[in-house]
């Protein structure tokens, strides 16, 4: 299927995706916050430049897109109609990416905790979520 945009236009939009300080990054850090929780962000220093990561807990935590990161029965992790193998190939490279930077901070003594985009969107999900997780 042809796309339906100019390739600049295409371009132009996808330079405009955001990859920090994203509503959803937003959300979780300020339900951390309301918990009492401190954390640090994007530490270059460690794989995959976690979005979040709580040193005390030797935690980090990725807010992953539904539809960039796949998350598995979600509405939101739609595949384009068109260039379907391109989508495919990039969708596997990041699944792929996302296991192996999991591994190696695993491997590195982190635990590593996935919110999800559209977990996200309710305020007494992400509460649960850190509740859950955190607070014993």
């Amino acid at each position: 299927m042809v796309d339906r945009i100019s390739k600049e236009k295409r371009s132009r939009n996808m330079s405009r995706i955001k990859s920090g300080d994203t509503k959803p990054e937003l959300a979780v850090r300020k339900a951390l916050h309301a918990h009492g929780l401190r954390f640090r962000l994007h530490r270059k220093d460690l794989p995959g430049t976690p979005d979040i990561v709580l040193p005390k807990h030797s935690t980090v935590i990725f807010v992953h897109g539904c539809f960039w990161h796949r998350h598995k029965g979600c509405r939101f992790a739609y595949t384009p109609k068109s260039r379907m193998e391109f989508w495919q190939a990039k969708f596997d490279s990041n699944i792929e990416r996302d296991r192996r930077v999991a591994q190696k901070l695993s491997n590195a003594g982190w635990r590593v905790l996935i919110i999800w985009e559209c977990e996200t969107r309710d305020p007494n999900k992400i509460s649960n979520i850190i509740q859950k997780y955190f607070i014993k």
